[in-house]
């Protein structure tokens, strides 16, 4: 089953896909995902990584991830865009901006129990309903209920990965911040110092709030944004490697070249031609 809501108006996107074969979406690359996994456990390629997606487990997907899996046909899949939900980011713990999605720029597999789970059912039930009722409120109807979705998960999110960490609610917060300001200008900007410089904070505080929140380092993450925008580069569109550099935002191209030869073991060239024949079921 598919339900589909676009709002004319305001250019929002909002669909639920409930035990399809394939994940089908409109012609955008700024739909988040949030995936629940209804059947048996099976591995998930994102952005070329294998995770294992346990029975039951629910994935919040951002924008800028690729996956590939084999089954959808016991999938519940959101996907929307910025246009139907962010309109209210002035809430940034259940915002698009908040925890589930840009807290620490990992990969989080959240696990609900059995009062959850059935809790979660249900509001899938209303988001059902509330799709087949054609009215002029229908739109914020189902924004209302995504804002509840996305409450509901940030908690579970919170009680499964925060109960081991020593940051306080600002530093959690600098640590989501920062993530987002690598998002919009890791073409530009390099350097964790820049970065640092627009949060108001030194280098040496960034890294030491990374590592009490044991996620990769500062630097990491502004490599590990320009390998996947390569990546994608490389793989979806004919730019040479020496294009993808400036884009990329490398004056000297040899410089690009090294580090993704460093964070891949391979060199642009040889990645592009390795990604003829590797296939992609689901892109978000």
């Amino acid at each position: 089953m598919i339900h589909v809501l676009e709002d004319s108006l305001t250019k929002g996107y909002i669909s639920l896909t409930i035990n399809e074969p394939e994940i089908k979406r409109p012609n955008s690359n700024s739909l988040l995902t949030i995936m629940w996994n209804k059947g048996k456990e099976q591995t998930i390629y994102i952005d070329d990584v294998a995770y294992q997606l346990p029975h039951n487990a629910i994935l919040p997907l951002v924008s800028e991830q690729e996956y590939i899996l084999t089954d959808t046909s016991a999938l519940t899949t959101w996907q929307f865009n910025r246009e139907f939900y962010c309109i209210i980011d002035h809430d940034k713990e259940v915002s698009c901006s908040g925890f589930l999605f840009y807290s620490a720029g990992d990969i989080r597999m959240l696990l609900p129990n059995d009062i959850e789970t059935r809790k979660l059912g249900l509001l899938v039930e209303v988001f059902e309903d509330e799709y087949e009722t054609r009215d002029n409120i229908q739109a914020e109807m189902l924004r209302m209920l995504l804002k509840r979705l996305i409450i509901k998960l940030t908690r579970i999110a919170k009680e499964q990965y925060l109960h081991a960490s020593t940051l306080s609610s600002n530093e959690l917060d600098i640590v989501r911040q920062y993530n987002l300001l690598v998002e919009k200008n890791f073409r530009q900007y390099h350097k964790v110092k820049d970065y640092a410089e627009m949060l108001y904070k030194s280098p040496k505080t960034l890294a030491n709030l990374f590592t009490q929140y044991n996620s990769r380092t500062p630097l990491q993450i502004i490599h590990d944004r320009i390998i996947l925008e390569a990546k994608r580069l490389l793989h979806y569109t004919d730019k040479t490697a020496k294009e993808i550099a400036y884009d990329l935002g490398f004056e000297e191209a040899p410089h690009f070249s090294r580090l993704f030869k460093k964070e891949t073991g391979c060199s642009p060239t040889d990645y592009k031609q390795s990604q003829h024949n590797f296939g992609i079921i689901g892109k978000n």
